[in-house]
This record gives structure tokens, sequence and C-alpha cells, in this order.
């Protein structure tokens, strides 16, 4: 596996879970001290975008690792849970960095 599909996961598993955390706090704004509604709408949208793009990077990354149903079904839901794409990312890449090519030449086999 190249070392580039476990790199676009990870940038997508931080920036989603990121976005993820900004909307609670959207949230919390809105619902809690009737501010920000407009903020909390633009953030939600830019997280659906965000959270698809993750859907499909962790859906490859997991069709390449030939992960079992449940396995990636957890990572993929890892994205609606705040905090939870955190600790599921540093599983994955403990158990994926083994996987990686180093992208060095092999000698050629004679």
């Amino acid at each position: 596996m190249k070392r580039s599909v476990l790199t676009r996961y990870r940038v997508m598993a931080y920036v989603t879970a990121v976005m993820l955390l900004v909307l609670c706090a959207c949230m919390v704004a809105k619902y809690g001290f009737g501010t920000g509604k407009d903020l909390t709408l633009v953030v939600s949208q830019i997280h659906g975008v965000l959270y698809i793009i993750y859907l499909v990077f962790a859906f490859d990354l997991g069709s390449k690792a030939k992960w079992k149903f449940g396995k990636l079904l957890w990572v993929l839901i890892s994205g609606t849970i705040p905090t939870a794409a955190f600790f599921v990312e540093r599983r994955v890449v403990r158990e994926i960095e083994p996987l990686v090519e180093d992208g060095t030449p092999q000698p050629a086999k004679v």
C-alpha cells in the first residue's frame, strides 16, 4: 500500500474531527445561548462535505487493507462521534504502518 493512501486518510480524519468539535461548539452557542445561527449552518455544511470526503478516503484505505466489514464500519462512523476520530486514527495508523511501502526502490531480482 502506498503511503499517500494512509496520509490522505490521516489528514481527513483530523480535519473531520476538528470540524466536528467546532460544530459542537456552534451547536452549544446556538441552542444554549441563542447566538450563531448562521455560523452553525455554515459549519454544519462544511463538516458534511468534509465527512463525505473522509468516507471516501477511509473506505479506500479499508478496502486496500482488506478490513472486515465491522472494522470498516467503525472507522467510517468515528467521524460522527466527537473526539472518536482522533483515537481511531491513531489505532489505524499503528495497524497500517507495517503495510505501507517505503517508496525506496527495491533491488532487481536476477
